[in-house]
């Protein structure tokens, strides 16, 4: 098992100079993205063209899956009906007693380097893999949401935290994403990698148009 760890992330701007939304989502390109998996977006945020404004994220490297309960009219992840802490290597099968209550069973080793949630529910079924504070009753923040796992059927995923930044308006926080964002990514680390605390800058050139994020 690996070992747990936190990032929290500090994004700030300073008389930006126009008004943007910054978009942080795990969109990692993977086998099937936008086919039978999608990503979920994590945190949203509104900077002003004036003055200074701050947004602070903090990652938890605890994974789980989760029974995701679906705001279809949003598109929006707004609850779980369940979850289960998981880790690399780790299986579990998720079933539908007759009360219609979902269970995760307890994990049994599984196939190594992977997470894998079997689907042994009557009928197909969503799964999502979500992240939360270890030793905590927080439920967890869904990243990657499967779409129509069907019975029998399996979810294996290596889930690896590469966050993204956009600058768009097109999405809200948990909204699940169905198809590419429409422009390019601003920024992009590996979480893993950085220290359990560090600082952002974002800013934009009034001549390009463009924004950059840099470390503070």
């Amino acid at each position: 098992m690996s070992a747990v760890f936190s990032r929290t992330l500090t994004f700030k701007t300073n008389d930006l100079g126009v008004d943007a939304t910054l978009m942080l989502t795990f969109d990692k390109s993977i086998t099937g993205l936008y086919h039978d998996k999608f990503p979920v977006c994590w945190k949203v945020t509104n900077f002003g063209a004036a003055g200074p404004y701050t947004m602070r994220a903090t990652y938890q490297s605890q994974l789980a899956f989760v029974k995701p309960q679906v705001d279809h009219a949003s598109d929006t992840i707004v609850d779980a009906s369940t979850y289960k802490l998981v880790n690399v290597d780790d299986k579990t099968t998720l079933t539908k007693d007759n009360n219609g209550v979902y269970h995760f069973s307890n994990v049994v080793p599984g196939e190594a380097g992977y997470l894998q949630a079997v689907n042994n529910c009557p009928l197909v079924e969503d799964i999502a893999i979500g992240f939360t504070k270890p030793n905590s009753d927080q439920e967890p923040t869904s990243v990657l949401y499967f779409k129509s796992v069907g019975n029998g059927a399996f979810v294996k995923a290596q889930f690896t935290p590469v966050l993204h930044a956009y600058i768009t308006e097109q999405y809200q926080e948990t909204q699940i994403i169905r198809g590419e964002v429409d422009v390019s990514s601003i920024w992009e680390e590996d979480l893993a990698g950085l220290e359990p605390s560090t600082t952002w800058v974002l800013t934009h050139d009034k001549a390009t148009g463009k924004y950059k994020i840099s470390p503070a």
